[in-house]
């Protein structure tokens, strides 16, 4: 249960290769998170120059936020929960779609050098209450500018903490071997906040 939707085993993620990635393409990323809180956007945001690529983020702790400020199906979380692979891609393209107009300050949705990524699961020490799935279930989801998906399936052990930690290095793992398999942005693509 290490991945969806790809070939290769997770992997933990440099925060720094991660905002020099970003930056050397001129693109800039959004994070919608739940179990992990916002530390994958902390992550970030402790790197030196993320101001140039980091664009925010949404702590999508509940569904009814998760349904609200991303987009997510409402019938989907009340039927099968948060913790599944179609949320995980829907908050990330729901916070892509949400802040990437912000990325030219026009509010248009026109910054297309938008990554999203999302993190959602189980943090435990409980089961999910809707759908049962154990603690250290955990989903995480990248979406390119150009609307390509990558997605990770995790069985994580340990406290809650660990799981939440883990899911951040994941996540950032994710990310980064999204942006080396991408052809890099257009000539003439900028980051509009550098």
């Amino acid at each position: 249960m290490n991945q969806v939707g790809n070939d290769t085993l997770p992997q933990q993620g440099d925060a720094a290769l991660v905002v020099e990635l970003l930056r050397t393409r001129g693109e800039m990323v959004a994070c919608a998170e739940s179990l992990t809180g916002g530390d994958l956007c902390s992550a970030l945001v402790a790197i030196p120059g993320a101001s140039a690529v980091m664009l925010g983020g949404v702590v999508a702790y509940s569904n009814t936020v998760k349904h609200h400020l991303l987009g997510v199906d409402e019938e989907t979380l009340a039927t099968t929960g948060a913790a599944t692979a179609e949320v995980a891609v829907a908050m990330a393209r729901g916070v892509q779609s949400s802040l990437r107009g912000d990325a030219t300050g026009s509010g248009s949705g026109s910054g297309s050098g938008v990554w999203g990524v999302s993190t959602t699961g189980v943090a435990g020490p409980d089961p999910d209450p809707i759908s049962g799935a154990p603690a250290g279930l955990v989903f995480i989801a990248v979406v390119s500018p150009d609307g390509r998906v990558w997605e990770e399936k995790l069985g994580l052990v340990g406290s809650r903490a660990q799981v939440r930690e883990a899911t951040v290095s994941f996540g950032l793992g994710l990310l980064q071997r999204a942006l080396q398999a991408s052809p890099e942005a257009p000539p003439g693509r900028t980051n509009t906040r550098e």
